[in-house]
């Protein structure tokens, strides 16, 4: 049974609203503690927030049995955790030891004498994954909503400045070749392996398990050197390292699936690392393949074929055209934000490029917003697409990728034109913010938890951007107030 939050002030308990935020703080705490604040005393963004989390955490559960975490914990959890870039063990600590951080959680004491609430790892790490991408967008448009309405004072008629660009998120992943993507394979197939063995010791014939392990990746690692080494004998060096290479692994392969019809199958947990043993074992009579048609067959393998992770298989190669880095692993991600700094999109492509979404994007934001402009870069050209968006935009900054006409050039050098794409720089400090924050890598494993982990960095950084204006507007206020009394 989960509560939205109950405070019992009986016990001793600071209240939320007398957290005391240093505003002389330029740490991100301090204003990720007042944007928070501002959200959770104002009734109508604090109800809308809860009935998002309640319509996905509480669906279809009964309101009876143990208390959980309260919804409004989860949700300073999971914002903190991006808005810092933190570990959940740097996180874990600071819920137990952080006091603006615990008065927010609603868990800080004033009296010592009373039991102190704590926080367990596994806690905020089980409570944190349930949200979802879905939710969490639906949260960034309250969050936005809030900023624009009760803190950056735009009236409702105001319209929008927007800017898109896109940029790619890595996945947690190594550089993908060949040969260490096959030992990967290997390596998880002798982890199933070993989950069999131990759980039933009659299993025989495994003794060696981690002698495989070893003549395997020995194997992996002077297939890798043949390559990276030069000299006269370097084709000839490297094929006989890779035809050994090969051959060990094939040896372990027919192992596996002579003896794998032996495991026993007493349970659905062994049901499941058989399955999980077949996944692998068929990955790797793949990289088997494209290891002997690319090096010893000397083909060209194509781009379709090929795979850049064997356990984040979303993950694509993406080549943006820049020297540093020349190659990207991971998922583009197209974002557009405001003349306030806010993102109030964002979207991961799938294996699309920027001008393939534009239309989609522009779609489900002219659906909300009313937009005065909205500026692009040469990768979102498109004759078609510019001219659909200048049916309901009145300025469409997109400077075309090729030579211009003669009327395409006037318009380029018109004078509002160049003043909005110069504004236009403005996108790659945001984009730089957000991989400074964490959303240049994503450490979590999974697509769903990606996509979640990208979501929530979104909501974070729009919760810093609306708290560092509210701490400036604090600071303006004492200022003014000072001058007065000084008066």
């Amino acid at each position: 049974m989960r509560k939205r939050f109950e405070q019992q002030s009986s016990l001793g308990l600071i209240p939320i609203s007398e957290i005391n935020i240093d505003l002389k703080s330029r740490d991100s705490v301090a204003k990720i503690c007042l944007s928070l604040l501002e959200i959770f005393n104002n009734a109508t963004y604090n109800e809308k927030v809860f009935n998002i989390l309640e319509a996905t955490l509480m669906k279809g559960k009964n309101n009876t049995g143990r208390n959980g975490m309260d919804l409004w914990q989860i949700f300073v959890f999971a914002q903190f955790r991006l808005a810092l870039n933190l570990s959940y063990d740097r996180l874990h600590h600071m819920a137990n030891n952080d006091r603006s951080i615990r008065t927010l959680l609603g868990v800080e004491s004033s009296d010592f004498g009373m039991q102190r609430i704590e926080f367990q790892y596994q806690q905020i790490l089980d409570n944190v994954g349930l949200l979802t991408d879905e939710m969490l967008h639906q949260i960034n448009e309250v969050i936005v909503a809030f900023g624009h309405k009760e803190v950056f004072k735009k009236k409702e008629e105001a319209a929008l400045l927007l800017k898109s660009d896109s940029y790619v998120v890595e996945s947690n992943v190594h550089f993908p070749t060949d040969y260490n993507l096959l030992y990967d394979c290997c390596r998880k197939t002798l982890d199933f392996v070993q989950k069999f063995t131990l759980k039933y010791p009659q299993i025989q014939g495994w003794r060696k398990r981690k002698d495989w392990c070893r003549t395997l990746k020995n194997a992996s690692r002077r297939v890798g050197q043949a390559s990276s080494r030069g000299g006269a004998n370097k084709e000839a060096q490297l094929k006989k390292e890779t035809e050994d290479y090969i051959r060990k692994a094939r040896l372990l392969m027919a192992k596996i699936d002579q003896e794998k019809r032996t495991f026993p199958l007493a349970t659905t947990v062994d049901l499941s690392n058989l399955l999980e043993l077949e996944h692998f074992l068929k990955l790797a009579k793949k990289h088997i393949d494209l290891l002997e048609r690319r090096v010893l067959k000397g083909e060209i393998i194509p781009h379709s074929e090929k795979m850049f992770s064997v356990f984040e298989t979303y993950t694509e190669w993406i080549n943006k055209g820049k020297s540093n880095p020349n190659v990207e692993l991971g998922k583009k991600m197209t974002i557009t934000t405001d003349q306030y700094n806010l993102i109030v999109d964002y979207k991961i492509m799938e294996h699309q490029s920027d001008r393939e979404v534009m239309i989609e994007i522009a779609d489900k934001i002219l659906a909300k917003y009313s937009v005065a402009s909205w500026s692009f870069d040469k990768g979102y050209w498109n004759k078609d697409n510019k001219e659909l968006l200048e049916t309901a935009v009145n300025m469409v900054v997109m400077p075309k990728k090729g030579k211009c006409n003669k009327a395409e050039s006037e318009q380029e050098h018109g004078k509002d034109f160049k003043k909005l794409r110069n504004k236009h720089s403005a996108i790659e400090s945001n984009i730089n913010e957000l991989e400074n924050r964490g959303l240049g890598r994503c450490p979590d494993r999974g697509y769903a938890h990606f996509k979640r982990y990208l979501a929530l960095g979104v909501c974070a950084y729009n919760l810093h951007k609306i708290g560092a204006q509210i701490l400036a507007n604090r600071i303006k206020e004492a200022e003014s107030r000072r001058l007065r009394q000084a008066a």
